[in-house]
């Protein structure tokens, strides 16, 4: 009877391979239903591979989780079998964690963990022990349960250490990285995670760290997030390089591996012509050889052999062994997110590094290239136009939000861009998009109606709609949670009502100061403190405190400069001082802080700064009895301002502008909210996407938004004159 199970294995592995999964599993099926009975050996390890093909190339978890359940009760008759014992806990507890159902799958993995702590301290049981205390941190953490997962986090590491294994030691030191990310209650304790990732990459040896290119972009990317959060962009510099050098190293060697392949596959159908001479068939089989040696040293072999019993991953999408960034050995095989949402990833943070600095161009380039590679990815799951959230297969809403959640990122970051540049209409038009996708996946991108709020905000703010602006921004802050993005939410919300210039708004937007002032200093990073220092030396300077003013913008400049990088912001703080120096009668400062101004305006497009600049400048040389540069400054100001109006009459005959700026709150059509919920929980040590610098995730934006505090149309600047 082994003989005929073992030859119903290897028919099915024939047919795998061929891609014909359902003959494969009929063939493997075959030996569960026959009347004649195999050893329960047999049957769990043909259970075993069905459930690992299910998981694999179909979403039929259910079918996969009765065949793991069934090999459960065989196992518990049979006293030895700890590894065939401790893979189907583990594939029992990805079917758990794909169908949501946390306490259960917690349950199997704490009874897997008594089972290790009986089995001895052989390497195969302490790496099963890595195994399930890296899924139980991520069953932890979708239920909220910080604390405890870092605890199991921090079991696996002191395991992996009692092994003496660096780069299994380093998957722990990450993931632990990552919790305190998400959780942030001390950041001393998040500093430290930071450190002893840097010291256990160290220590692992050069030419292993090569072979580690998931664990190399997951400890980048974290360290990213981590000077991001703390804006601390000038240490964040030298990890996105790495980020970036790493991609397109790995691309090459992506390319490179597929010409040699193809290479080798026109060599193997020479060498199948009958007719070939010998001497031709010798000289091909010889270049076959080198072709395939070469071949072979540009492939990273996995760590081991034993990948047929696990899933790739919990998206169940079929994908090869090249596409997956692997962060741990077998039997972990851990992955943080899918090679493609790492290209994206690694694209996103190069715009969320580069625009703060005025790289407009390479911030196009980037934001097009990442939502193409998504959008690839989306119609893979199947989402085509049209499809909804009620349309997607249960399994398949994990990695969907992944994606999606990465969708809109690239499109919050292309509004900024394109209102940075006063290119309205496509600013309209990413908005617009970004607003149909959440219609689209309302649970799923819950998180992001408020950033989709307060880009409206920011949108009626350019155009001129200060009240509205208001409305959307104070909306924004209902909507979320995150004590930053609600300090934001208020600072822009008062500047918009600065703008707007009765007492009565000037008198809204100090109450709206004062809460986010007498707390600034309990946020992490400078991005709130900046703000709202912006907001309130505005403010004084419209109530014709001056001096107070001008000592709180100086220092808000400090900040910005030393800390955000952020041109826009500080060519704003400039053009401000630049106002108040002209007002204190400090003619000689003021010419050089707006020249200063001007010029940094011009590097961004930002068309509003500059005539604003140009309108003060303007006073200036008034005041200086420069009539020649008055004239010439004039007629510049003057082509400025009917530019933007052309740009303002474009973006208000729109048929998007009315449904942007309107005073009503989107609405959307939840559908089965409490399974979505469920299945993007977390966010989980596999699935987070918790990028701490987007609003709507955990945290605030990046590259602050309040480079776009103060666009005033140029009506209102020519009556600023203090």
């Amino acid at each position: 009877m082994e003989a005929l199970a073992e030859g119903l294995w290897g028919l099915a592995d024939f047919h795998e391979e061929k891609g014909e999964i359902d003959k494969a599993v009929k063939c493997l099926e075959a030996i569960c239903q026959s009347h004649v009975s195999f050893f329960p050996v047999v049957e769990v390890k043909t259970r075993l591979r069905i459930a690992t093909l299910l998981l694999k190339h179909s979403h039929n978890v259910t079918h996969a989780k009765s065949h793991l359940e069934r090999s459960q009760l065989l196992l518990h008759s049979i006293p030895s079998c700890f590894d065939l014992k401790c893979r189907a806990y583990s594939l029992l507890s990805q079917c758990y964690h794909l169908v949501g159902a946390i306490p259960p799958q917690k349950q199997i993995l704490n009874k897997a963990l008594q089972l290790t702590t009986s089995s001895g301290n052989e390497l195969s049981v302490k790496l099963w022990t890595c195994n399930f205390n890296s899924q139980l941190a991520n069953a932890l953490i979708i239920e909220g349960d910080y604390q405890s997962s870092i605890a199991a986090l921090e079991s696996g590491y002191i395991c992996a250490a009692q092994i003496s294994y660096p780069e299994l030691q380093m998957f722990f030191a990450t993931s632990i990285l990552h919790v305190h990310l998400m959780q942030w209650d001390d950041e001393n304790l998040v500093e430290q995670a930071v450190n002893r990732c840097d010291q256990v990459w160290d220590s692992i040896e050069r030419n292993k760290r090569q072979q580690c290119l998931g664990l190399l972009f997951y400890n980048e990317l974290l360290h990213v997030f981590y000077r991001f959060r703390v804006c601390d962009y000038k240490n964040a510099a030298q990890h996105v390089d790495k980020l970036d050098a790493a991609v397109k190293a790995d691309m090459q060697q992506t390319r490179e591996i597929e010409e040699l392949t193809n290479e080798i596959n026109t060599l193997n159908q020479s060498l199948s012509r009958s007719d070939l001479h010998y001497r031709d068939r010798s000289a091909l089989a010889e270049k076959q050889a080198q072709l395939q040696e070469r071949l072979k040293s540009k492939t990273r072999l996995s760590s081991s052999g034993q990948h047929y019993l696990e899933p790739a991953y919990f998206g169940n999408v079929k994908r090869t062994l090249e596409d997956k960034l692997e962060l741990a050995p077998s039997p972990i095989d851990g992955e943080w997110l899918p090679k493609s949402a790492v290209y994206a990833l690694v694209d996103l943070m190069v715009v969320i590094f580069g625009r703060p600095k005025g790289h407009s161009k390479e911030c196009g380039k980037r934001i097009q290239s990442g939502m193409h590679i998504i959008q690839e990815e989306l119609v893979k799951l199947g989402i085509t136009d049209g499809v909804k959230e009620v349309d997607l297969q249960h399994s398949a809403i994990w990695m969907a939000g992944v994606y999606l959640m990465l969708l809109m990122q690239f499109f919050e970051n292309k509004v900024a861009v394109e209102l940075t540049r006063s290119e309205f209409v496509e600013a309209q038009e990413a908005l617009v998009q970004m607003k149909n996708w959440y219609i689209r996946f309302p649970t799923i991108l819950q998180a992001c109606e408020s950033i989709i709020q307060m880009l409206r905000g920011q949108y009626a703010h350019y155009v001129g709609c200060y009240s509205e602006a208001a409305f959307h921004y104070l909306e924004g802050a209902k909507l979320t949670e995150s004590k930053s993005m609600q300090a934001m939410c208020q600072i822009y919300a008062a500047v918009s009502y600065i703008c707007i210039g009765d007492a009565e708004s000037s008198s809204q937007a100090l109450d709206l100061i004062g809460p986010v002032y007498r707390m600034m200093e309990s946020f992490v990073g400078v991005r709130e403190k900046t703000g709202v220092l912006f907001a309130y030396g505005f403010l004084l300077m419209k109530q014709h405190d001056l001096q107070e003013a001008r000592n709180r913008l100086a220092k808000g400049l400090q900040l910005t400069h030393n800390h955000l990088g952020n041109l826009q912001l500080v060519s704003q703080y400039l053009t401000i001082l630049g106002s108040l120096a002209l007002a204190l009668h400090d003619t000689v400062q003021s010419r050089e802080i707006l020249r200063s101004s001007l010029t940094l305006a011009k590097k961004l497009y930002d068309i509003p700064t500059q005539i604003w600049v140009l309108s003060v400048l303007t006073a200036l040389y008034q005041e200086l009895g420069e009539r020649g540069n008055e004239m010439e400054n004039v007629e510049y100001q003057r082509k400025k301002e009917e530019e933007m109006q052309r740009r303002l009459a474009d973006a208000h005959s729109s048929i998007h502008h009315i449904e942007l700026i309107d005073k009503v709150k989107l609405e959307v059509q939840q559908f089965h909210e409490i399974d979505i919920k469920r299945a993007t929980a977390g966010p989980s040590m596999g699935v987070n996407l918790d990028i701490p610098e987007s609003i709507g995730l955990s945290a605030p934006l990046p590259a602050p938004s309040s480079s776009k505090l103060v666009d005033l149309d140029s009506r209102r600047r020519g009556k600023r004159k203090i």
